[in-house]
């Protein structure tokens, strides 16, 4: 990975950059702030229900799928811009920290802001498939 902010070390995601294209559950800026996400059932059911969602996401390719990691990349619709979308599964919190930013640019427009409380919102809805039968 060439990005120097993906990743997980020591426990943490990359901090988000100065520019207001990013949203994270980990940053200390109030502007870019997002809760994260409760597990749901153990680590593996709570992978496959984030898997799940971003696997119905429309131009979503998931680039790095590890034990307590996942990175996906999003491509805009019109000028294939991509967004780095990661995920950090933290078992000893029983939480799924997240953080999502543009690679390029200034300003999102608020895109990635709601695209992960649109994953949230479908992660809580959510009822995982196949998992532990």
């Amino acid at each position: 990975m060439s990005n120097q902010h993906i990743g997980v070390k020591n426990g943490k995601l990359g901090e988000c950059p100065s520019s207001p294209n990013c949203v994270s559950t980990q940053t200390s800026d109030q502007d870019k702030q997002m809760e994260p996400l409760p597990f749901d059932g153990g680590l593996m059911e709570t992978k496959q229900k984030v898997k799940e969602i971003l696997s119905d996401m429309e131009r979503t390719t998931i680039e790095d799928d590890s034990e307590h990691y996942m990175h996906a990349v999003v491509k805009s619709k019109i000028m294939r811009f991509k967004d780095d979308v990661e995920f950090y599964f933290d078992e000893d919190q029983q939480v799924v920290h997240f953080r999502s930013a543009s690679r390029v640019g200034y300003s999102d427009f608020g895109v990635n802001r709601k695209r992960m409380e649109d994953i949230a919102a479908k992660y809580k809805n959510k009822e995982v498939e196949g998992v532990g039968q």
